[in-house]
């Protein structure tokens, strides 16, 4: 279930319109507010016909696959649709995977809809094999519990839970108690095998073996809809590409069992250019948890994102207005840094709030402008650190992080890519003394895009 959820829809006859609003680019300077004057008086110019939600989730490339276009645009449009997107907790945080699902929870909250955020504290206990050439570690009840705190408090930074406006569920509350015999009969008669194993989440798996534990999952998952449908009235399921087959199962198990009707939509998977997934770096996922990724490092994942990649990415994950992306459309070369700048802060603000956004933002400015040193993300040494009062650059590059090990920290001193304080390091057997960390300290650069201020602890 690795992206479900549902909520009560809503009656209101008019989908309410984006918010357009000003300051997107306050925190770019007086140039990019003159920039976006420009391009509100060419909008105000030319005359500006509302677009709906639908067709703006559909400009922005968030769209993939549905199952009746037009019911699903009805819905969406008109403020009816109760949706679920569903999370399952294989981590104590959220990653950049979810990332573009809670962001178009939150464009369709904003547009009247409601929400459901479905936490598979019960489908975690299976393990999802969509996308997997391996099955998933099994968790602890505990393990599982754990998460499932995390993500809850992660979610309220995007989506509105007050006043019954979005439903948080676990479906633990239903699946971890079922007869397994009544389960085979309500709803095992419905599905059949043979196409089951046609679905491309199982296919993948067939050729290293797919458990029985595993094969039960599409039928979970597709319960749950059942379940959302029945008790908050849930007439529609998001999810990732990849879900296609489970989502399908659950709108006919609906139609068998109920003789009703209910939609799937699935959300384009986040690509780079070169066809991978994005969110990942050498030291992993890219965690919506500040204390596994920093607002600075997750900053820099965007600011570095490649020149083909950003305005995709400002479309499917900024809430800047459509007109705004497709005027930096135009922007080459430098143009280009500034449209990463503003895809950078606009994803730390939203994640990590304001003012994390702007200290990621001077941090990356301080690095690469000579800006003010105590912007600059800081590691610590301690007198532990040091043997005969002395430190090599290989244990510099390790004690702060810059690298996993002195033997990776030896092949970047070798490869030319380490710099303290301007100076190139070549010699492994560099060292330094504890007074060389005193006052600002030094900046150690690994690469062009990792560096870190090293100080002395007080």
């Amino acid at each position: 279930m690795s992206l479900a959820g549902t909520l009560g829809g809503n009656t209101s006859d008019q989908a309410r319109p984006f918010e357009k609003g000003a300051g997107f680019f306050s925190a770019f300077g007086a140039d990019s507010r003159k920039m976006q004057k420009g391009i509100q008086s060419k909008r105000t110019k030319k005359g500006e016909e509302k677009m709906t939600v639908f067709d703006e989730l559909k400009a922005r490339g968030l769209l993939a696959q549905l199952t009746d276009e037009e019911e699903i645009k009805e819905l969406i449009n008109n403020g009816k649709a109760t949706f679920y997107i569903g999370f399952d907790p294989t981590a104590d945080s959220l990653h950049v995977g979810h990332f573009m699902a809670l962001c178009l929870m939150k464009r369709m909250q904003m547009a009247g809809n409601k929400p459901i955020a479905l936490i598979g504290g019960g489908t975690a206990m299976i393990g999802d094999p969509s996308g997997r050439s391996d099955m998933r570690t099994m968790m602890t009840k505990e393990t599982i519990q754990h998460n499932v705190d995390c993500f809850k408090k992660q979610m309220s930074r995007f989506i509105d839970f007050s006043d019954g406006k979005a439903l948080m569920v676990n479906n633990a509350d239903w699946l971890l108690n079922l007869n397994y015999v009544e389960l085979l009969r309500d709803v095992g008669a419905h599905f059949s095998v043979n196409r089951m194993l046609t679905a491309e989440c199982y296919k993948q798996r067939m050729e290293k073996g797919l458990s029985f534990l595993e094969f039960n999952y599409m039928i979970m998952q597709s319960f749950d809809f059942l379940t959302l449908y029945q008790k908050y009235g849930c007439n529609m399921q998001f999810g990732g590409d990849d879900q296609w087959s489970n989502m399908l199962g659950g709108t006919e198990l609906i139609r068998r069992k109920l003789g009703k009707d209910a939609y799937a939509m699935t959300i384009t998977l986040l690509l780079n250019s070169e066809g991978k997934k994005m969110g990942k770096t050498q030291k992993g996922a890219v965690w919506l948890d500040p204390n596994k990724t920093t607002p600075f490092e997750f900053y820099q994942y965007w600011r570095n994102v490649a020149d083909a990649d950003v305005l995709k990415c400002l479309r499917m994950l900024t809430f800047l207005p459509l007109e705004q992306i497709d005027e930096m459309d135009k922007w080459e070369g430098s143009q280009l840094n500034q449209a990463k700048e503003i895809l950078a802060y606009e994803l730390t603000n939203l994640v990590h709030g304001e003012e994390e956004a702007k200290k990621a933002q001077e941090s990356a400015r301080a690095l690469f402008t000579g800006g003010n040193a105590a912007e600059m993300p800081t590691s610590e040494l301690t007198e532990a650190d040091f043997t005969d009062g002395k430190i090599d650059i290989l244990g510099v590059l390790v004690k702060s992080g810059l690298s996993a090990s002195r033997s990776e920290a030896r092949r970047a001193v070798e490869q030319g890519g380490v710099v303290v304080a301007d100076e190139k390091v070549t010699d492994v057997k560099t060292t330094y003394a504890p007074e060389q960390f005193d006052g600002e300290g030094l900046v150690v650069r690994r690469g062009k895009k990792n560096f870190k201020r090293v100080v002395m602890s007080k």
